[in-house]
């Protein structure tokens, strides 16, 4: 058995497929989601990064998707995961989401969302933040 797996923002879909894990972070700490796993709603981290392992692929093949803000559903082997903005890591453009990210820290407090937004777009993407 297999957890079926949407990753979606307002504009659309960003991800979907099946999986075999889950792992994200709440507010309330970090989520492992596998089959069989009881009903849960969670509230994303901002700036965090969601990984997904498809199914039937090595632990190496991992999907990352940088989300800034959201929910997270698990029920019956279904998980939602709801985000404000995402980019899967394979999609980022790293140069641009440096330049914000730079950006964001030189505007101070009122842009940290936003800078933590980018740090996780670089993270998903590989690179240090």
């Amino acid at each position: 058995m297999t957890l079926r797996v949407m990753l979606v923002v307002p504009e659309g879909q960003v991800w979907a497929g099946n999986a075999d894990r889950v792992i994200a972070k709440t507010l309330d700490g970090d989520i492992g989601v596998l089959t069989g796993h009881t009903p849960v709603l969670g509230i994303l981290a901002p700036g965090s990064v969601v990984r997904i392992l498809p199914e039937g692929t090595a632990t190496s093949g991992w999907v990352q998707a940088a989300v800034g803000g959201g929910f997270l559903s698990v029920a019956d082997d279904q998980v939602s995961i709801l985000a404000r903005e995402a980019v899967l890591g394979a999609d980022v453009d790293k140069p641009a989401a440096r330049a914000g990210l730079d950006e964001a820290r030189g505007a101070g407090a009122d842009q940290e969302d936003q800078a933590s937004y980018y740090a996780a777009q670089l993270r998903a993407a590989g690179e240090e933040a």
